[in-house]
């Protein structure tokens, strides 16, 4: 035996009492679940006009509550300093103004700086102050009447005056003119990478997702599956046009599927050209991804008024922009990079034989329009859970369900007893969905008609259910019986203290 030996072995003897001492074994902090990072999501009503969702990845829930905080405080911030509508904010007051040296925040000045950029690379088709064309078509609307050409060109010429002049060094901005002015083009893109980037701040946060109104940022360490709205959907439960995947980029659509003007039974987008003064109308959809969020608001809203040449040629002056574009031919146009993002998200739906005695009427629909009550500053959206009942009590479609958790899905009480839990959520119920800004708590949704598994219900007699229930609000319940296969027909259900209206419209399908 090595001499060496029993000095080796007392070593180790010593090694192992002085482990064993010490407290042995622990548990590895990768096994602890409460170390475990989870996505905490949350959704509000009536953010900037529209609607808001955050989804954070954090260890632990009081810190993504407190991130949410933070989103939410940076918006109202940003917003009190950017806002043409509040007549408090910092822009407003400057607004009132003229022919004087102002010191502005950072932040406007930034904005005004920035609008000068885009209305340069645009070559005028973004213009804050198109908003007076805006006016004159909605009043236009309300009087059912076309402006003249003299009217339209006299708009154009006052866009056509020098609004601002700024000073680099001094950070002051001097109002010129009398025109009306909005920082709309890509302001809501700006804002949502400001909150993004506090929230990143905050200790313990790993990744940000924040939609509002269908714009996106998705920062940190996360891949955000996002469904791209069909601009030709009537419904908000419509198949989705595409599905990508992102990673670090901002997205941004703009399009005039959503608000416009009715002037004499023709749609005019509410989306001007400011060197016309027209309604835009040959592009009804333009999504944009971007490294920033800025571009990705600018670009969407420019493409919806440059010709599509103008804007193929603008996005490859811009580093990582990616566009798919739709038009009102329904042709499709892409950057060739756009392909890169795409994904096969959801599974697809199973197809089951019709049986020709069973089914309805494939020519009609159900839609059902729902507006939520809206409380001033903001307020959590509700849970909500829209289903279908045969005369026999027993639910045949689940049409739609809005929740932030699985496990608050009991608070559904009526739907969750109805469905007797065989609802299982799916990834796309938790996927965010880039769109154009629709306006706060209004939403339609469609039922086409068949039961849960795909298959046209029977003619006869059923209960649309509509259940809202809100956080630290109240509970509602909201039905009506109709007859699948009758003539079509409308009815108003009223309102309650979540819904503020609610109808439901038997159609034939478009």
């Amino acid at each position: 035996m090595n001499q060496k030996t029993p000095s080796f072995l007392l070593k180790t003897i010593f090694a192992i009492l002085f482990f064993l001492v010490s407290g042995g074994v622990k548990s590895l902090p990768k096994n602890d679940p409460a170390l475990t990072p989870k996505t905490f999501i949350s959704h509000y009503e009536n953010i900037l006009g529209t609607s808001f969702e955050m989804k954070v990845t954090s260890k632990s829930s009081q810190k993504a509550a407190n991130a949410e905080k933070i989103a939410l405080n940076e918006i109202k911030r940003l917003s009190k300093i950017l806002s043409a509508y509040d007549p408090s904010s910092e822009f407003s007051i400057w607004m009132k103004t003229k022919n004087v040296s102002v010191k502005i925040s950072n932040e406007l000045f930034e904005v005004l700086q920035l609008m000068d950029e885009w209305k340069a690379k645009t070559d005028g088709a973004l213009d804050p102050s198109a908003e007076i064309i805006s006016r004159l078509w909605k009043s236009a609307a309300v009087q059912q009447k076309l402006p003249t050409n003299i009217e339209i060109q006299a708009a154009v010429n006052k866009v056509n005056q020098t609004h601002w002049v700024l000073d680099q060094f001094s950070k002051t901005a001097i109002h010129l003119s009398d025109v009306p002015l909005m920082l709309n083009s890509f302001v809501k893109s700006y804002i949502i990478k400001h909150a993004a980037d506090e929230v990143l701040k905050y200790e313990d946060i790993k990744s940000v997702v924040i939609n509002i109104g269908g714009d996106i940022v998705v920062a940190g360490d996360t891949n955000e599956s996002i469904g791209i709205v069909d601009p030709r959907a009537t419904s908000v439960n419509d198949e989705l046009l595409n599905y990508i995947k992102l990673n670090n980029k901002a997205i941004a659509t703009s399009g005039n599927y959503r608000r416009g003007e009715l002037i004499n039974d023709k749609w005019y987008s509410h989306i001007v050209d400011p060197r016309t003064g027209i309604p835009v109308d040959e592009i009804i959809s333009a999504t944009v991804i971007a490294d920033n969020a800025t571009d990705a608001g600018a670009l969407a809203t420019a493409f919806n008024v440059l010709s599509t040449q103008a804007s193929i040629e603008l996005a490859h002056k811009i580093l990582g922009a990616e566009y798919l574009i739709i038009t009102k031919d329904g042709d499709r146009i892409e950057s060739n990079g756009w392909k890169n993002y795409e994904i096969s998200l959801f599974k697809e739906k199973t197809s089951s034989t019709k049986n020709k005695l069973d089914k309805a009427n494939p020519s009609y629909e159900l839609l059902i329009d729902l507006e939520l009550s809206q409380i001033q500053g903001g307020a959590r959206r509700p849970f909500v859970a829209i289903w279908v009942e045969d005369n026999n009590k027993n639910s045949v479609r689940t049409v739609s369900v809005w929740y932030n958790k699985p496990r608050w899905l009991h608070e559904l009480r009526a739907w969750n007893k109805a469905n007797n839990n065989k609802f299982s959520p799916e990834a796309d119920n938790m996927a965010s969905v880039a769109s154009a800004t629709r306006s706060a708590g209004k939403y339609t949704i469609k039922w086409d008609g068949k039961d849960d598994k795909g298959v046209e219900v029977k003619n006869g007699m059923y209960t649309v259910y509509i259940e809202v229930v809100r956080e630290h609000g109240t509970y509602q319940l909201m039905s009506h019986e109709i007859k699948v296969g009758q003539a079509p027909f409308k009815f108003d259900l009223g309102s309650n203290a979540e819904v503020s209206a609610a109808s439901l419209e038997y159609k034939k399908k478009d």
